[in-house]
């Protein structure tokens, strides 16, 4: 017999709808609840027979069985946090009030009135119940719509968020978090309004409408967070962050725009060894290779980034770059994650445009260079700093972005929303002081080493 080894986590409760269709309601708060190390418990309010295109049926349970459930959850689990999603009538929410009125760990309020699909998820009569609700809660986590069904103010930019902010907070919730996803615009704030003041949460806009079981996933990320000991400023920071991840790289489900991806964060922190060791194996094929006629002045480094890599110390690259040596080519370290700078901002920004493109290398270029390229007929794209604004080339880390946008951004830089494959190589001319470079991107490290290789192989000797 082995001996046991239990796995102590903290505990949240969700108070909320179930989704069939797994996108939102429940299964997207135990999933994102999962998600953040927390052990997810649960009080079901209402049965939906939903998907990712809409709501077909919706049918509310019992509020004895709803308390039922509060109760045998509170009555057996150190709960450290709780949120409340769909509570569908007017009923649900008093109950819900009462109980949340004997919690003595915070509460997460969102108040869940109409889905993403547009169809209403809570009777109308139900609405100005939620102020009893809403007086016992840490947080609210209304979007722009149901910020004016509670206070009659059309939310459209940051200050008029901070008035309605302020109007829930009335109601008597410690602190309201006015989301922005519905609010036109090429950046995305998010508007926090305690007390103290107000803080402002900002993410590029995602041009996608895969956000099915959003609101859900970002009071459930916030939950999870207080239940491990966060201070609500910092839950929220975490929280706006993962969701901003969580939808880029959304779950392509459904017949529908799919829906977020709760699991975003643990499978990106999973690829990271795996990640690390494509990088090495790519390392030691160019090695075994000798490719030392391609190795830069500046020296070559491989990069690879993790499948939803959103910053550079999520890539993985040769410290100290790869060097020329007496007897052939050699890393000066090992790999570590942080690495390089200049090509994984490189690779990044690449991504913003082709976001299956996982691993890049910088090769030397030169006349023999643009030859071997011309004579392996591959997509090339080229970009020369000459061309760059005078705000990109002034800021550090800039150019890498935008010799990306020129490169894979189609014309002017527009992202074209036409799939097609992205270029084999990327010239950099250079500039005074900057030595001109080929970069070579694939999304898997043996195509990777196998095109450095026939880049090498096609030099003329």
């Amino acid at each position: 017999m082995r001996t046991p080894a239990p796995d102590s986590r903290p505990v949240a409760l969700t108070i909320a709808g179930s989704d069939s269709g797994g996108g939102a309601g429940i299964q997207a708060d135990l999933a994102t609840m999962t998600a953040h190390g927390v052990f997810g418990t649960s009080a079901i309010t209402a049965v939906t027979a939903q998907h990712t295109r809409g709501v077909e049926r919706s049918f509310a349970l019992p509020t004895e069985e709803v308390t039922a459930q509060i109760d045998a959850v509170t009555g057996d689990f150190a709960v450290g946090a709780a949120k409340t999603g769909m509570l569908a009538t007017t009923e649900l929410v008093e109950t819900v009030a009462e109980k949340a009125a004997t919690f003595e760990f915070p509460l997460v309020v969102d108040p869940v009135m109409v889905a993403t699909t547009g169809d209403r998820l809570l009777e109308p009569d139900a609405e100005r119940a939620y102020e009893d609700l809403l007086s016992e809660a840490t947080l609210a986590t209304p979007n722009a719509d149901e910020a004016e069904v509670l206070t009659d103010i059309a939310v459209t930019d940051e200050e008029s968020a901070r008035e309605a902010g302020e109007a829930i907070r009335d109601l008597g919730v410690d602190a309201v978090l006015v989301k922005g996803g519905h609010v036109p615009g090429e950046t995305v704030t998010d508007l926090l309004v305690t007390e103290a003041g107000t803080t402002t949460f900002e993410h590029p806009r995602v041009g996608t409408a895969a956000t099915h079981g959003s609101g859900c996933t970002l009071a459930a990320a916030i939950a999870a967070r207080l239940a491990t000991g966060d201070d609500l400023e910092t839950a929220v920071s975490g929280a706006t962050d993962f969701l901003a991840r969580a939808v880029r790289y959304a779950y392509d489900v459904g017949e529908g725009d799919g829906a977020v991806n709760h699991a975003v964060d643990l499978r990106n922190q999973a690829a990271r060894e795996p990640t690390a060791e494509a990088v090495q194996t790519v390392v030691d094929r160019l090695v075994n290779a000798d490719v030392t006629a391609l190795v830069p002045e500046v020296g070559m480094n491989v990069v690879g980034a993790t499948p939803y890599a959103e910053s550079v110390d999520e890539t993985a690259a040769v410290e100290g770059r790869i060097t020329r040596t007496l007897s052939g080519i050699q890393p000066n370290r090992g790999v570590r994650f942080g690495a390089s700078s200049h090509v994984a901002r490189f690779l990044l920004s690449a991504r913003e445009f082709s976001p299956d493109l996982r691993f890049a290398v910088n090769c030397r270029f030169g006349p023999d260079v643009e030859a071997a390229l011309e004579a392996l007929e591959w997509d090339v794209a080229e970009y020369d700093r000459g061309d760059e604004p005078t705000s990109s080339a002034e800021q550090e880390g800039e150019t890498m972005g935008w010799g990306a946008q020129q490169a894979f951004g189609g014309r002017d830089g527009e992202q074209s929303q036409e799939s097609q494959e992205p270029s084999t190589a990327v010239i950099d001319r250079g500039a005074v002081g900057k030595e001109a470079m080929t970069k070579l991107v694939a999304a898997d490290p043996a195509t990777l080493a196998e095109r450095v290789v026939a880049l090498d192989a096609a030099l003329e000797r």
